[in-house]
């Protein structure tokens, strides 16, 4: 650089409120997961990219900071989205074993969420498995295959998921394709 260039050194261009909240949030849930409720401001502040009093113009302090992230990790909109996505001209059982394999990662991502949190959070956390519309709708897709309505299987497919996808139900989880087919064939051994 010579003497008569001048370098200067711009700030980047400010992000409107809600992109910084999301920035900031979705910077902040590996920590969790990594370091627990006991993460730093300082930490999330270098993860984000950002000076650390930036945290404290969109959330009033950490704990703020870390119920919106538990918010956000258990908002279903994602898994829903991802649900819809899947190709509606593909046949049954590859479709069951898309959705096993999107349900059984959600679980596992909220049982580390739940296992990373300070107890104080945990009443947060708690929150009952709402209805999975889009799962229903791509079950309604296969009606004539199904014995059950499709709020039904989807039900099942969830709670059945759940029980061979959790680490404090099964040592092992088991393959999305297993799950799919034991759900769409069962354990017993078809009559001659």
């Amino acid at each position: 650089m010579s003497d008569t260039t001048i370098a200067t050194r711009r700030r980047a261009a400010a992000l409107p409120a809600g992109e910084r909240r999301s920035m900031i949030i979705e910077a902040t849930l590996p920590l969790i997961l990594e370091n627990g409720d006991m993460v730093t401001t300082r930490q999330i502040a270098d993860a984000a990219g950002i000076a650390e009093g930036t945290i404290f113009r969109v959330f009033a302090d950490k704990e703020e900071l870390l119920a919106a992230v538990i918010d956000a990790a258990l908002d279903p909109s994602p898994f829903e989205q991802s649900l819809r996505a899947i190709d509606p001209g593909v046949a049954l059982e590859p479709t069951v074993t898309k959705a096993v394999e999107l349900s059984q990662r959600r679980v596992v991502d909220v049982w580390r969420l739940a296992s990373s949190i300070g107890t104080r959070f945990h009443d947060r956390a708690k929150r009952p498995m709402l209805e999975s519309p889009a799962l229903v709708a791509l079950l309604k897709r296969h009606r004539d295959e199904l014995t059950v309505s499709p709020t039904v299987a989807a039900r099942t497919l969830r709670a059945f998921t759940f029980a061979m996808s959790h680490p404090m139900m099964i040592d092992e989880p088991a393959s999305p394709r297993d799950i799919a087919r034991r759900f769409l064939y069962g354990v017993a051994k078809k009559e001659a």
